[in-house]
């Protein structure tokens, strides 16, 4: 590729991902579309990423906070949102909720997951209580928690 400018670009999917599901996946798909059809960059710090992750997390309105955000103001013109056209309502939460009740998760998530899941007993209600209070490591210096 010699001749060829390299852009960079940042893609910021929230969510926990815990587990990782199937529309998870889909995410990363539909920003590989939109980047085939389109050039992005945009430039802030890991600080700054951390800060505007914990905003969009809070709300499923991304508009709303790149007008009440500074910093997303300022870059606006830089920031794609892509939209997932096909409509699901799908969420970690609500396979966590399923795993604990014993019920299938089965085209939920990727076989490889439901397999690592199984195998490590994971989202159990037992697992789940046992975890309840746990700040996971890369959290505990946003949190001060250094206890786990």
């Amino acid at each position: 590729m010699e001749g060829q400018s390299t852009t960079r670009v940042v893609l910021l999917a929230c969510g926990s991902f815990n587990p990782i599901t199937n529309m998870h996946l889909r995410m990363f798909e539909l920003a590989r579309d939109h980047l085939e059809d389109t050039v992005i960059h945009f430039h802030v710090s890991t600080k700054d990423l951390i800060q505007l992750f914990s905003i969009l997390l809070n709300d499923s309105n991304p508009d709303k906070f790149i007008h009440q955000s500074d910093l997303l103001w300022k870059y606006r013109k830089n920031i794609h949102i892509v939209r997932e056209w096909v409509t699901n309502d799908m969420s970690a939460t609500h396979v966590r909720r399923a795993l604990r009740r014993g019920q299938s998760v089965r085209y939920l998530l990727p076989d490889s997951v439901i397999h690592y899941i199984k195998e490590h007993n994971l989202y159990s209600a037992e697992s789940e209580q046992k975890n309840a209070d746990v700040v996971l490591a890369p959290l505990q210096r946003y949190t001060g928690d250094s206890s786990s």
